[in-house]
């Protein structure tokens, strides 16, 4: 089953040229950090450009259940009228953050300096994926966590009554991990640190100082070191979320392997921490221009170009860039089927434990349409067959997840046979939009009976 509905098995053909302009969402992880930001200012805060997936659109009602005013003005234009640093109310119901990790784990560290108690659940995927890796550090604070056996959803948080500051060194790259803490620092008095040992994406940091946080930021000895000064005042903000490259991802790498495609996909966040793909993409010789680059709100845009690149070579993707392209590795996975020679890619164990096990799913899947991939505990390799030599032809399982379903979506458009995924549901949570946008650059893209 999807994750909000029955299923919706689709399948995708080999089609002509992808041709035209595709403009893809709102950037997912800025969304839901305006949302929540917005929602521990005091005052309004005005929301452009946000991305409406279920995942998003689930921490919007959490925000409500806490407190804050969310309204929708219509055409992505959004307010919240936030509660302040500490002010959430305890929410009457069970919080559901359907299929979203994110939305989870920084709700949860936003709540758990303040004294009170909300249970969280999500969809079947979500309620199996770990949480102890965020409920480990917010019990630093003071904050307590009761959950199924391993630490899984539905669980309830109760929050400190007397939170304290947190010095905390993340055990494995994870912006999310990253977050929760410093959102629970917000509500702690004194200082809160976080410590990486490698940089992950920097968009809490940079939304918090823009919302008035005392942070700092530091390389060291030590690793990469933020420091938060608890108990701010939040400024409201008007934002502007620059269009999602998770989800430019998916036109980006249709048009690299459908033969005489010319995309162009506008007003993209090109935040070094997110952008590793299109880097991995040029390094193998992908046929993709950056037009257009500006700031914006702080953050560094562009509009991407990408063109058919029919002798793109495997690499070894460089293990340093993994957090700053992790929820690409399973389209990067069907570029690299289309490629000469193998793609190496290491340091990917994170990918493990996303809302389905990636490396499986996508591993079994192409191996289902005739690729050759090798696969252990943190690392895959996939064998490229050369551009147009995929064979295709079987059904994938998407696992519940949104990612998986699209990267088979993306690899039938150059396969010689129709590939099949067994349910499409869960693209709604972050790129509702998909299917219309790729059938209006040319994807042949259809739905099936259940």
């Amino acid at each position: 089953m999807s994750s909000h509905g029955v299923p919706v098995p689709m399948s995708s053909s080999k089609c002509g040229p992808l041709k035209g302009r595709a403009d893809v969402p709102g950037d997912k992880s800025i969304s839901h950090r305006s949302l929540i930001l917005g929602a521990m200012a005091v005052g309004e805060t005005r929301i452009t450009g946000l991305l409406e997936g279920e995942d998003v659109l689930d921490t919007g009602r959490a925000m409500r259940a806490f407190g804050a005013e969310v309204t929708d003005h219509g055409g992505g234009e959004w307010s919240v009228h936030g509660v302040g640093v500490g002010g959430f109310a305890e929410p009457e119901n069970v919080i559901d953050c359907g299929n979203s990790g994110t939305g989870v784990r920084l709700i949860m560290g936003a709540m758990a300096s303040t004294p009170i108690v909300a249970t969280f659940t999500g969809d079947a995927s979500l309620n199996g994926r770990p949480m102890a890796r965020v409920t480990d550090p917010l019990a630093l604070f003071g904050a307590e966590a009761v959950g199924r056996t391993g630490g899984r959803l539905p669980m309830t948080i109760v929050g400190a009554k007397e939170p304290v500051p947190v010095r905390y060194v993340t055990p494995v790259p994870s912006a999310q991990v990253k977050s929760a803490v410093l959102l629970a620092g917000l509500n702690a008095p004194g200082q809160t640190v976080v410590i990486e040992k490698e940089a992950t994406r920097d968009h809490t940091e940079r939304m918090l100082q823009g919302f008035g946080a005392e942070l700092t930021v530091e390389d060291t000895d030590e690793g990469h070191v933020i420091t938060l000064t608890g108990q701010p005042e939040l400024k409201p903000q008007v934002i502007t979320v620059p269009r999602d490259p998770s989800s430019a991802a998916f036109p980006v790498c249709a048009a690299l392997i459908t033969e005489g495609s010319d995309v162009l996909v506008p007003n993209i966040g090109l935040n070094p921490t997110r952008a590793g793909l299109f880097e991995t993409l040029r390094d193998m010789g992908a046929d993709l221009t950056y037009e257009n680059e500006r700031t914006e709100g702080g953050e560094p845009m562009a509009d991407l170009r990408a063109r058919y690149s029919p002798n793109m070579k495997g690499i070894e993707v460089p293990p340093a860039r993994a957090a700053s392209m992790i929820d690409e590795y399973p389209v990067l996975s069907v570029v690299a089927a289309n490629a000469s020679g193998p793609t190496v890619m290491r340091g990917v164990k994170e990918l493990r434990v996303k809302e389905s096990d990636r490396i499986d799913a996508m591993a079994t899947g192409l191996r289902a349409n005739g690729v050759e991939v090798e696969d252990g505990p943190d690392w895959w390799i996939v064998q490229g067959r050369g551009m147009g030599n995929v064979q295709g032809g079987a059904e994938c399982a998407s696992h519940l997840d949104h990612r998986i379903a699209m990267s088979f979506l993306v690899l039938g458009m150059s396969t010689i046979d129709p590939v099949r995924v067994d349910d499409a549901g869960p693209v709604a949570t972050s790129f509702p939009i998909f299917e219309p946008l790729m059938a209006k650059l040319g994807a042949k893209i259809t739905r099936r009976n259940a």
